[in-house]
C-alpha cells in the first residue's frame, strides 16, 4: 500500500475577474523515502513539512487553475522537483507564471512511478481542457482534482470549461473504474466511484447554470 497524506491549504481562487476563498486538498503519495505531490496549492511550507525529508519526485498538477498551482514554483525551487501539467492548460499556467514553463507534460495513459507505487494519468477535460486525474489501481484510489467531487462534477460555466465535456469524462473515464475505488478530491471530503455513479442521470438532466 502506498502512503497517502493529505495537507489542507487555504487561499484565493481567481478566474474571470472573480475571487473566491477556498480550501484545497494537497495529496502526498509515495512511501517513506520518496513521494509525489498532487496539486501544490497556496502555501508550499506545510507541503514541505508533510514530506518530512522525503525526496520529492514530481509536482503533479491536475489542472492549471491558480489555486492548484500557486505553490508549485516555490515547492519546486525548494526541492528541485519537476512540475508536470497537461499542455492543454498552458494558458492557465501562464496566467500565474508568465516567465516559468512547466518541466514536463502529463499525457493520457502515462505512468508515474514513486516509492513502488504506479499512478496512471487519466485525461478528464471539462473543468479545464487539460484536467487530469491520477489512478492508483493497486490501492483502489483515484485523485480526481476538480473533475469529480463528493456529490457531483466539478464546476463549469467558466472560461475554458464545459458541462457536457466534464460529464463525458466522468462517465467514460472514471465511472468505468471499480465501484470500490476511493476518490480523493481537490476540495472537500473523499467519496467513491460507486457512491457517485448512481447520480449520473441526474447530472445529465441539469441545465448548465454554473
Amino acid at each position: 500500500m502506498a502512503r497517502i497524506d493529505r495537507v489542507i491549504t487555504a487561499g484565493i481562487f481567481s478566474l474571470d475577474g472573480q475571487d473566491f476563498e477556498v480550501e484545497n486538498n494537497v495529496w502526498v503519495v509515495g512511501d517513506e523515502r520518496e513521494a509525489v505531490v498532487v496539486d501544490a496549492a497556496h502555501d508550499h511550507r506545510p507541503i514541505l513539512a508533510a514530506l518530512d525529508g522525503r525526496k520529492l519526485a514530481a509536482i503533479v498538477c491536475t489542472h492549471g487553475h491558480n489555486d492548484h498551482i500557486n505553490a508549485a514554483a516555490e515547492l519546486a525551487e525548494a526541492t528541485g522537483a519537476p512540475i508536470l501539467l497537461h499542455p492543454d492548460d498552458t494558458m492557465l499556467w501562464e496566467a500565474v507564471y508568465p516567465d516559468r514553463r512547466i518541466d514536463d507534460a502529463l499525457t493520457d495513459g502515462a505512468h508515474i512511478t514513486v516509492g513502488g507505487a504506479e499512478l496512471t494519468v487519466v485525461h478528464t477535460p471539462g473543468h479545464s481542457p487539460g484536467g487530469c486525474c491520477l489512478h492508483l489501481p493497486a490501492d483502489g484510489v483515484l485523485f480526481s482534482g476538480d473533475t469529480l467531487f463528493n456529490g457531483g462534477p466539478g464546476a463549469t460555466g467558466r472560461s475554458f470549461s464545459s458541462y457536457d465535456v466534464i460529464l463525458d469524462s466522468i462517465e467514460h473515464r472514471l465511472l468505468v473504474l471499480p465501484e470500490a475505488t476511493v476518490v480523493n478530491t481537490g476540495h472537500g471530503d473523499s467519496t467513491s466511484i460507486g457512491r457517485e455513479a448512481g447520480s449520473l442521470a441526474e447530472w445529465r438532466s441539469r441545465q448548465e447554470d454554473r
